[in-house]
């Protein structure tokens, strides 16, 4: 039984390794941890975080929201490179063919590639990010971590989502140029439209409609929480960090189900 489990592994270990020195290949590696770490120290707002009660939840929420937008976006590059454009090469060019000859699951195949163009994105923004801030203020964020770690998994739901259309589009049309210029249009239209979703909900001050957009963005419901979107849209409504927990969990699950499509596309009905 081990000596199976070894052959099963050898395989898996050997894509995944493949894969890691393709997708972070020098200078990719350097420049993305470079532009992480120069991200938060360039846009975290210490002034903003004690102003809105010094070291309290509110200001570790704040501190961390205020950092999170071109970071994120960096991030999000980095997944449209590694899915869209390194996969899709990958299928595009038959390399994937010769993975498919190996003695294990396609499922297998898409998690050793996954793991690298995903899992290791998401281990070097948390690993330089989250000390960064610790560095920045240690004061605000150790008694706190909980709340930093929220903040980075209900703001990542949507970037996630968005990956997962990505993953997708990627193994339908097989092109890896062509599925990551979609995947760039693609992040900008769902930003806009979540931006204008919210402009409307908040003029017509729908419940529904915030509840709604939760589901896609949790990163409102949990603004909405700690009331950092100002008084107005707080007094239409305010979740509890139990219902913000659950609007991250439904919108985790949309995610979850894009990437279950996407294994059984990869695994049943995509032919090379």
């Amino acid at each position: 039984m081990n000596s199976k489990a070894k052959t099963k592994g050898r395989p898996f270990l050997e894509i995944f390794a493949s894969a890691l020195s393709e997708d972070y290949r020098f200078p990719i590696l350097e420049l993305f941890a470079f532009l992480f770490t120069l991200g938060t120290f360039a846009f975290a707002s210490l002034s903003s975080a004690v102003s809105t009660g010094g070291t309290g939840e509110l200001a570790a929420y704040t501190l961390t929201s205020s950092l999170l937008g071109i970071p994120l976006f960096i991030f999000v590059i980095l997944i449209f490179k590694n899915i869209a454009y390194g996969l899709g090469n990958d299928v595009e060019k038959g390399i994937i063919q010769t993975f498919f000859s190996y003695p294990i699951k396609r499922r297998s195949i898409l998690s050793a590639k996954l793991l690298s163009a995903l899992g290791f994105s998401l281990l070097l923004l948390f690993c330089i990010q989250i000390p960064a801030l610790y560095i920045i203020a240690p004061g605000i964020v150790a008694p706190h971590i909980g709340t930093v770690i929220l903040t980075y998994i209900a703001d990542l739901g949507a970037y996630l989502q968005i990956a997962g259309i990505i993953l997708l589009i990627t193994l339908i049309l097989k092109k890896g140029g062509l599925a990551l210029v979609i995947g760039i249009v693609l992040i900008f239209g769902i930003s806009i439209a979540l931006s204008l979703v919210e402009v409307v909900v908040t003029a017509t001050k729908s419940v529904l409609g915030f509840q709604i957009l939760s589901v896609f963005s949790p990163s409102t419901a949990l603004g909405l929480h700690y009331q950092a979107l100002g008084t107005s849209v707080a007094q239409i409504w305010t979740p509890s960090l139990i219902q913000v927990m659950a609007y991250v969990g439904a919108s985790y699950a949309v995610a979850l189900f894009l990437f279950i499509l996407g294994y059984a596309y990869f695994s049943r009905r995509m032919s090379l």
